[in-house]
Order: structure tokens, then sequence, then C-alpha cells
């Protein structure tokens, strides 16, 4: 493997590594599932709610595919006036307190997967990052009437032993922030990861009230201080626009109420030791795909009038 550390380059006024000033790097990378935009969101709202200085920049070219996720440009008035500059970047954050923070943001590399991970363990090493933690939502069968949930992972098991357990097993499509926890977990490194669980007919919006929910748990993580209010006070009004869609339809109303019971009966079974959670009666509701499908075309009859646009 060529060295991982040609695969960036430090900013020109970029701090000087000290290990152990950042014990904390949060990672939301873009390409990969990331319902909500709740790890796209988080990351806009800690760089422009919090100082931040420039780290360093990941060569793109080395990592994207450029056809596969063609960059926009603009065309105007007979000429090319703008290109939508692919990064993937590292800044360095400060919370409320002035705790350091290391946040890796931008998009999922396409290529030489392994070689990236390298690279960030590279980094892990030079700040001395004791905690390596990634964001992004997932798509799941919950109403937005509930209070948001996350599915946490994590290199060891005492790194999310308070949260519930959503999955036994699953196989998924791999990301390239899942086998970066993977790889520091092999490494011996303490490495987890947030999903926010967001209502899967809302998946294509912003949502930010799972950005919000995953500032919440990066900062109870990590031990940071970190705002939210922009956050909720956005996801308030979405939730407000929901709401008012939802009420103009009675066929979409019993699909939140349904959803509802499903969230509830699983709530309750997953706090009673003594029930299954798999014995949930559920046989009277629809299935995810059909509650989703109703919605959504409920929300694409609304001529553009959907939440987060």
């Amino acid at each position: 493997m060529n060295d991982p550390r040609e695969l960036y380059r430090w900013a020109d006024d970029a701090p000087a590594p000290v290990e152990g000033e950042a014990p904390v790097l949060v990672h939301a990378l873009q390409g990969s599932m990331d319902a909500g935009s709740a790890g796209r969101l988080l990351a806009e709202h800690l760089t422009s709610k919090l100082p931040s200085t420039r780290v360093l920049g990941f060569d793109m070219d080395a990592l994207l595919d450029y056809r596969s996720r063609r960059p926009a440009m603009t065309f105007k008035d007979s000429a090319w006036t703008s290109y939508d500059e692919p990064e993937l970047v590292l800044d360095l954050v400060r919370d409320d307190d002035g705790a350091p923070i290391l946040l890796l943001h931008g998009l999922e590399p396409d290529l030489q997967w392994e070689r990236f991970v390298a690279a960030v363990q590279t980094l892990v090493e030079e700040f001395g990052v004791r905690l390596t933690v990634g964001v992004h939502g997932i798509p799941m069968g919950v109403p937005h009437t509930r209070p948001m949930t996350v599915t946490a992972h994590g290199t060891r098991p005492e790194l999310v032993e308070a949260y519930p357990n959503y999955f036994s097993a699953v196989q998924v499509p791999a990301s390239a922030a899942a086998l970066l926890e993977l790889r520091l977990g092999r490494r011996g490194r303490d490495a987890m990861g947030f999903a926010a669980n967001v209502p899967h007919y809302l998946a294509q919006a912003d949502y930010p009230q799972a950005a919000a929910e995953l500032v919440r748990q990066v900062a109870r993580a990590g031990d940071l201080s970190l705002p939210v209010g922009d956050l909720e006070a956005a996801g308030a009004q979405v939730r407000g626009e929901i709401d008012r869609q939802v009420s103009e339809s009675e066929e979409v109303t019993a699909v939140v109420a349904a959803l509802e019971r499903q969230f509830d009966q699983f709530r309750e079974a997953a706090g009673d030791p003594g029930r299954s959670v798999s014995a949930t009666p559920m046989d009277e509701l629809p299935s995810a795909d059909e509650l989703g499908a109703q919605f959504e075309a409920f929300l694409a009859g609304k001529d553009g009038d959907a939440p987060g646009e």
C-alpha cells in the first residue's frame, strides 16, 4: 500500500497535531446511507455555530469516481461560471467550553477505502484521539410523533451498553465509515457510531430532529458541550408542517396511527424483560414498505410542499 498520508494535504495555517489535544473525532461522510440528511445537517450545524479551523483536505482526484457522482457546474450567459468542487475535509472545532473536536466531513470516498481508513488511523494516532464517533441517519418504521431514537454500535460492548439493541444480525452494503469503525476496533481503538432512526416516509427530506438527536448523542459520548437549539427550532417548524399535511388526509392519519401503535408496542415489549419483542402483535398493521409507499405518495401529491423543501 502506498503511504496513506499522501492522501491528504495539511492546510497552510493548520494547527500542528498535539497528542491528546483532540480526544474525540466525529465523522459524517456523505454518499452512503444518510436518511433525513442527519449527518450532513450535524456537520453543517457544528461548523457554522462553533469556532472551526481547517486542518487538512483529502485528495478527491484519488478518492472520487467523478463519472458515478458528477459534481454540479453552472452554465450562465454562454460561459461556465461555477463548479461545485467536491470536498472531504478535517476541521478542528471547539465546543461551547472551548474543548477541541476533530470533525471529518464531506463526500465518502468511492475508491481506495483501505488506504483512506489507514490515513484516518494515522490522524487518530497523531492527535491521540481516544474515541471516534460516526453519525448518519437510517430509515425506520417509526412515526414522527414519537421521540427520536438512535441505533448505536461500537467496538466494545461497554461503549453501547446503555442503548437498546434493535438488530440481532443483519447484512447491509458496506460503507467507508463502517469499515473505519471495524478497522479501528481491530487495532484496539475505541470507536462507535450513532444512526438516527428517521421515519422512512421522511428519509428523503431534511429532518433536523434527527441531526439534533445526533448532536446530543455525540455530546454525551464525548463529554462535550454542543449547541442544539437551532436544530430543535428547525425541527419544530418541520414537525408543524408534517402535522398540517397529515391532518389533511384521513388515510395518512391512519398510517401514522398504525406506526404509533407499532412503536409503542415495541417499546413496551423492549422494556419488559419477560416479554419477547418479536411476540408483539403486528398482524393488523401494514408492512413498513406499504406504510412508506402510502405516505410518500401523499407527500408527492403536495406539489413541492413536502417538509424540507
